[in-house]
């Protein structure tokens, strides 16, 4: 494990990990202990009650943040004729298709998500090797495979982010950076969590959100007491 900078071992000071803060509380913590000489990015844990190597109980989707992410999100779009032009007219930073699927085989990847129409995923599916492992590859899911392009670039830009359960029950989402404003972290965190509760399985038994935590890039973790969210 590497050895924790001084201000690192300072900002963890500032935190009692034994308790469970109201969401404010918790994001000025985080904002407090961003010690980096860079906008850090605040991120979002949550532990679930979910078992998801079954898959009745797997969780993931994309929703769009009340204020963003503070990224600016670089768009690529695999599609032909008119929903390439409009994937052009609504902001793609790069559209094609063959040409698009050779440079990436030649390991181009300067972009941070990719939307493909129906009639693409053919072709798209065999990048599935090189994609599928960066996170990176369509999925209707995440309304990412889609004929209605324009709409999902501007959603994208917007601040979209994905969500999905991983292997040890986690999902990790960025919700802005540290210079946001508190109140605008909250609501970002607010959406999130509430949207994970909608998305609980009705296949999961026992409690459901068995923690939450924030943090910034660099800073430690803080718990979060999410109880009022899942009332009801």
């Amino acid at each position: 494990m590497a050895k924790k900078t001084k201000k690192q071992q300072e900002a963890l000071k500032l935190v009692d990990r034994t308790k469970a803060y109201d969401t404010k509380e918790a994001i000025e913590l985080v904002k407090q202990t961003a010690k980096a000489n860079f906008d850090e990015t605040v991120e979002a844990a949550f532990r679930l009650g979910v078992d998801p190597k079954k898959a009745d109980q797997q969780i993931r989707g994309a929703m769009v943040l009340p204020h963003g992410t503070g990224k600016t999100q670089r768009v690529l779009v695999f599609a032909k004729g008119d929903k390439a032009k409009d994937a052009e007219a609504a902001g793609a930073d790069y559209v094609g298709d063959q040409d698009l699927i050779n440079r990436i085989n030649q390991g181009w990847f300067d972009f941070d998500v990719v939307v493909a129409t129906p009639d693409m995923m053919a072709e798209v599916g065999k990048l599935g090797r090189v994609l599928g492992p960066k996170g990176l590859m369509p999925n209707p899911k995440t309304g990412t495979v889609t004929f209605e392009v324009e709409k999902a670039i501007q959603e994208i830009k917007a601040g979209k982010v994905e969500y999905r359960v991983d292997r040890q029950s986690n999902v990790h989402v960025p919700i802005g950076k540290v210079s946001f404003d508190t109140n605008v972290l909250v609501e970002n965190f607010a959406a999130i969590t509430e949207t994970l509760v909608k998305a609980k399985p009705q296949a999961a038994k026992g409690i459901y959100m068995r923690n939450a935590s924030v943090s910034s890039t660099m800073g430690p973790g803080v718990k979060v007491d999410v109880s009022t969210y899942v009332r009801g």
